[in-house]
C-alpha cells in the first residue's frame, strides 16, 4: 500500500476514517479483500506470493495497514515480507505498544516500512527507519512512502481533500472519498522528492493514483468506523488503472 490517509477522532458520527491505496506490479497474485479462510476473523485482501496483507480489520476492532518505505538502492532479499507485520498484529492478541515494541527490536529482518497498528479508539505508528513509537492524536494524518505526515505533494494533497472533505459534511459519501483516491494529479518537478528511482519514476508515483505500464493502484480501500462501532469496509479493485469490481462489508465491532 502506497498510501494511507485518516481523519481520527474528529467527527461527530465517525471515530476513524480511512482512505487509501495499494500500489502493487500488475503481475504479482493478489485475493481482493474477504474473511480469510484460514484466519476467519480477518477482513482482509490478500498477497498471494507472502501470503501477507497490507490492510486489514478483526471483527473485534483490531486494524493495521502498511506501506514501503522507497529507498531501492537499500532494498534486500534477504528479508521477511512486510505483508506479515499486518498479519502477524491482526493475528495476536497483544496490545499495539506491545507489539511494536517487539517489532522495532526486530526491524532489520524487514526492509524499510511503515505500520499504523491499534484499534479505532487507540492507534499507534512506527516506520523502521526511525526510532520513536507514536501514539496518533486526533487530527487528519497521511502515510506515503517515506515517514508519518511527510511532506510530499501527495501526502499533502490527500489530507487536504480529506480534511476538508470531512469538516465539511456529518454524512460521509464514500464515493467521494474514492473520487479523492482516483485523483491522478503530477506533481510539479520542483516539488518531487528524490529518492533515487529518477525523475521520471519520480513522476509517474508522485499522484495519488498512480498507472504505469506495470506497475499502479491495485485496489483503493474506505474504512468508517462510527462512535457506536459500526464498520463500514469497502474495496475498489483495479486491472491496469481500469475500475474492476467492488466488495462491500459491513459489521459491528465485538467485545472481547
Amino acid at each position: 500500500m502506497c498510501i494511507i490517509t485518516f481523519s481520527y477522532q474528529e467527527h461527530p458520527r465517525y471515530k476513524l476514517i480511512i482512505a487509501a491505496n495499494r500500489d502493487e506490479f500488475y503481475n504479482r497474485p493478489t485475493k481482493e479483500a474477504h474473511y480469510w479462510e484460514d484466519e476467519p476473523t480477518i477482513l482482509a485482501g490478500r498477497d498471494l506470493e507472502a501470503m501477507g496483507t497490507w490492510l486489514g480489520m478483526t471483527r473485534d476492532g483490531r486494524i493495521a495497514a502498511l506501506t514501503n518505505y522507497r529507498e531501492p538502492l537499500n532494498e534486500t532479499e534477504d528479508t521477511i515480507s512486510r505483508g506479515e507485520i499486518v498479519k502477524s498484529f491482526l493475528t495476536s492478541r497483544e496490545h499495539a505498544f506491545d507489539y511494536l515494541q517487539k517489532l522495532r527490536h526486530n526491524k532489520m529482518n524487514y526492509n524499510g516500512f511503515n505500520v499504523l497498528v491499534g484499534t479505532p479508539d487507540e492507534l499507534y505508528y512506527y516506520g523502521n527507519r526511525q526510532e520513536d513509537i507514536v501514539q496518533m492524536e486526533p487530527g487528519t494524518h497521511s502515510i506515503s512512502n517515506h515517514l508519518l505526515n511527510t511532506p510530499w505533494p501527495k501526502v499533502n494533497k490527500a489530507k487536504k481533500m480529506l480534511q476538508q472533505y470531512v469538516m465539511a459534511h456529518e454524512q460521509i459519501d464514500v464515493d467521494v472519498l474514492f473520487s479523492q483516491l482516483m485523483n491522478d494529479e503530477i506533481a510539479d518537478d520542483e516539488l518531487l522528492p528524490n529518492t533515487g528511482v529518477g525523475h521520471k519514476l519520480e513522476q509517474q508515483l508522485s499522484p495519488v493514483f498512480i498507472k504505469t505500464d506495470v506497475y499502479g493502484t491495485r485496489s483503493s480501500t474506505v474504512i468508517l468506523v462510527s462512535h457506536e462501532n459500526n464498520v463500514t469496509f469497502i474495496e475498489r479493485t483495479f486491472n491496469n488503472g481500469s475500475f474492476k469490481r467492488e466488495n462491500s462489508f459491513s459489521f459491528k465491532i465485538k467485545s472481547r
